[in-house]
């Protein structure tokens, strides 16, 4: 596990001060660079020492057994599972003869440094070989958010104390050797070595790879090129085989003279391209990169952020590490998904081959908003990529017995991936979990091209999904009996209210999108009975409600069940998951994460203000947050019902994840929807911003060690600045695609406000009512109080 602050606080930057190879597997994870098609984890350029290596290419994977005790009907036979691919980020340096190795010499320095406004990672060494030669090694390393295909790295090295002869060795390198994850050794045999070498290339400067899957079949091309800056005497060579090439760069240098290699990568992967389109593709991929170089490709990286943090940064004045950490988060979320094309945003990004390298509910539910608000054209990428998978979705819910498109609970290319049937087929909340991202980013948008090509038809399916799940009562109700919601230790029950609230909404939104597009409609086979069907069963929705206690039930009966004995764990019990039988966990009341609170947050228009209290308090009681999801949404909740300073905690909990590696598994890749869970605590929480109905809204209030707060966000077509004060918040349209003088209509606690563009609009904060008594959490199950922050020497001076 990361120590508490391993990492200097800084506001836009993460530094590493020293190498610890016992945490290397967890760095790798926080320095990943992405562009949401390609993934390079943080490994050093020497390749070791390593926690685990990794290059990904997203939905690039292997088919594998998911093996069962017991076979059932309708379990899925085969999982997907992304693929470390060819590996380009090699750069190895032999200095007389020594390879430079931290393991071996002294290392008198090591710094690595992710810059967040410039999207690089920079790392600075000073090492003495063993034979005790010093040199200055300084390399750059981006993924390019401009040239889709590309990656690059800058690689200076000098000699400092005589001269040298220095032999870099850049590399590419298929079929790593990686640890062994996986206990079933038919699933390891299927990753061990997945790729089977189609074609190799050498020239002078670089050289190709191409490779293809065993089992899933799908090929892919990785090429490199170097551009070297040194001495006239400078030797370069290409070296090709099946499995690896190699540029060798070799030279003598003298105190004060520098090699510079500049190191140009390229990636593309198909299921349909022949091998010579998708040589020529990464050919073409280099052929750009080459003609932008280094500088270029380091302006436009700067560039892009540029534009990106301008529209939409977040500052917190108060707290300096959640500062640091929500543009953490905001990079990292960016990176999963600025170059996703019709590709998912999993739930690790492409930073580590956690969860297989998966996509989950909560891209949809946590990832999709931050997006959809700041990056919406990265946004309807996901949701296209939902839409292409329609097919096989439909063919899931045929063979469960039910209408409409049945999306998975885990998957890579839109199979069912999860072998655990409570968790994976009776997770039905994610069809409409879609379908409320869809209708998020319409209202936001109002791509009405989209909404006609792709919005209505996933509305549809996702809606005759949800009607064919439920039944009426003999007194009319509207049920959906045997499901899961969010919450993973309650599972197989009645009228989840997450998911029949969420159903709700995804069958009224249905429905009116077949109003607004008749024609689509009829294309989809809708008639006026159907639609008025969906209507009915909106209208009749059952939402479990315990009269005797005041509050909601998670699910049918669950405040009837036998409460869990808190007071007895330790904490080395959690997560329960390990330590206690799902049998046991399932009737108890025990909560893993926000389940009611989620449905509290996405649907607030669903509850009054007081039921929300209540809510609050008694299922606090009973949640211990053994999921990274649960924290940023009692965030919302707590700041919602006036608990400000519990919503500050829980703030930090879910920026921090990464940073100080809380769950001890950032090895795997880091938590992408907590990450931008942040985000929504600071926006939704202490913002107070809800969208129900289209409806812009926002209850802006701040805890006591929290001085400011600055959010943005795009409506419309309009970006909407927004700055809290504690007693005070302006809006400010700064600008928009509109033209001068539109106006945004919005809620300001409760009463309607009107800005426009250019004029800034003031409004007091009304005083809030007394909180009431804080919530308790099980014990042991607090969240961390944030701290005064006391700032280094550094940051007094005003370290960048």
């Amino acid at each position: 596990m990361i120590r508490e602050r391993a990492y200097p606080v800084e506001p836009w930057h993460v530094r590493e001060t020293r190498l610890d190879v016992d945490v290397l597997a967890q760095s790798e994870s926080v320095f990943a660079l992405s562009n949401g098609h390609i993934g390079l984890r943080g490994n050093l350029d020497e390749g070791e020492p390593h926690g685990l290596p990794g290059t990904y290419l997203n939905s690039f994977y292997e088919l594998r057994p998911l093996p069962y005790a017991e076979a059932g009907y309708s379990y899925p036979e085969e999982g997907q599972t992304i693929v470390n691919v060819t590996n380009g980020k090699l750069v190895r340096l032999l200095v007389d003869d020594e390879p430079f190795d931290v393991r071996y010499g002294e290392l008198r320095s090591h710094e690595r440094v992710l810059d967040l406004r410039s999207g690089t990672l920079e790392r600075s060494v000073e090492w003495v070989s063993p034979a005790g030669r010093a040199v200055r090694v300084h390399s750059t390393r981006l993924v390019s958010f401009t040239q889709r295909a590309v990656a690059a790295i800058c690689y200076d090295v000098e000699p400092l104390d005589g001269p040298a002869r220095l032999v870099i060795q850049s590399g590419l390198v298929a079929n790593e050797e990686l640890p062994v994850t996986k206990s079933d050794p038919r699933v390891a045999a299927v990753l061990s070595e997945p790729l089977q070498a189609e074609h190799h290339l050498a020239n002078g400067d670089g050289g190709l790879l191409v490779h293809r899957t065993k089992a899933s079949g799908l090929r892919m091309a990785a090429a490199m090129s170097h551009k070297v800056d040194g001495l006239a005497d400078t030797v370069v060579d290409t070296d090709s085989f099946p499995y690896w090439a190699r540029t060798t760069i070799a030279c003598v240098l003298e105190p004060g003279q520098r090699l510079r290699v500049v190191k140009l990568l390229a990636y593309g992967w198909s299921s349909q391209r022949s091998l010579p389109a998708l040589r020529d593709q990464v050919g073409a991929a280099l052929a750009a990169a080459r003609f932008a170089g280094w500088d270029g490709l380091l302006r436009a990286q700067r560039e892009y952020l540029d534009t990106f943090w301008d529209a939409a940064d977040v500052r917190v004045d108060g707290d300096p590490e959640v500062q640091q950490a929500v543009r953490f988060g905001m990079f990292h979320v960016l990176q999963a998904g600025a170059r996703n094309e019709m590709r998912p945003v999993p739930a690790k990004g492409l930073t580590g081959p956690g969860y297989d390298g998966h996509v989950f509910w909560d891209t949809e539910m946590f990832a999709l908003p931050v997006l959809t608000y700041t990056q919406p054209h990265a946004a309807v990428q996901v949701l296209r990529w939902r839409h292409a998978t329609l097919d096989v979705a439909r063919d899931r819910a045929r063979t469960l017995g039910l209408s409409g498109a049945a999306f998975p609970w885990r998957t890579i290319r839109g199979q069912e991936c999860s072998g655990y049937w409570p968790a994976g087929t009776a997770a039905f909340h994610i069809g409409a979990d879609i379908a409320d991202a869809t209708l998020r980013y319409l209202q936001a948008t109002g791509d009405e091209a989209f909404e006609q090509e792709v919005g209505v038809e996933l509305l549809v399916e996702t809606a005759r999904l949800m009607r064919s799940l439920g039944h009426h009562d003999r007194h009319g109700q509207f049920h959906i009996d045997g499901v899961t919601g969010p919450d993973e230790y309650s599972a197989v029950l009645n009228d989840n209210v997450y998911t029949n609230l969420m159903a709700q909404r995804n069958l009224v939104g249905a429905a009116d999108a077949v109003a607004r597009h008749p024609d689509v409609g009829r294309e989809l086979g809708v008639d006026e009975e159907e639609a008025a069907s969906w209507r009915d069963a909106a209208r009749t929705m059952t939402i479990p409600y315990d009269e005797e206690l005041g509050v909601h039930q998670q699910a049918e009966g669950f405040t009837r069940f036998q409460e869990w004995d808190f007071t007895a764990m330790k904490p080395e019990d959690y997560p329960l998951l390990l330590t206690h039988p799902y049998f046991d966990l399932y009737r108890r009341q025990v909560c893993k994460q926000a389940d009611l609170a989620l449905a509290m947050h996405w649907r607030g228009d669903a509850f009054t203000d007081e039921e929300k209290a209540r809510n609050f308090h008694y299922y606090e009681a009973r949640t211990v947050r053994d999921s990274s999801l649960s924290a940023c949404t009692q965030a919302v909740l707590a700041a919602e019902v006036g608990q400000l300073e519990l919503a500050h905690d829980y703030l930090g909990e879910a920026a921090l994840i990464d940073l100080h590696d809380s769950h001890a598994n950032t090895s795997d890749g880091v938590h992408l929807a907590a990450l931008a869970g942040a985000w929504i605590a600071l926006v939704a929480g202490l913002g107070g911003m809800r969208d129900h109905d289209g409806v812009l809204a926002f209850a802006p209030r701040l805890p006591s060690r929290i001085a400011r707060l600055d959010f943005s966000l795009l409506w419309r077509g309009l970006r909407l600045r927004v700055s809290v004060r504690p007693d005070e918040v302006t809006y400010f349209l700064r600008e928009g695609d509109h033209e001068d003088g539109s106006r945004l209509d919005l809620v300001h606690h409760g009463e309607p406000l009107t800005v426009a563009i250019g004029t800034p609009v003031t409004v007091p904060i009304p005083e809030a009512a007394p909180p009431g008594a804080e919530p308790q959490q099980p014990p042991g199950r607090a969240p961390l109080r944030r701290s005064y922050f006391v700032p280094d020497a550094d940051q007094l001076a005003g370290r960048q």
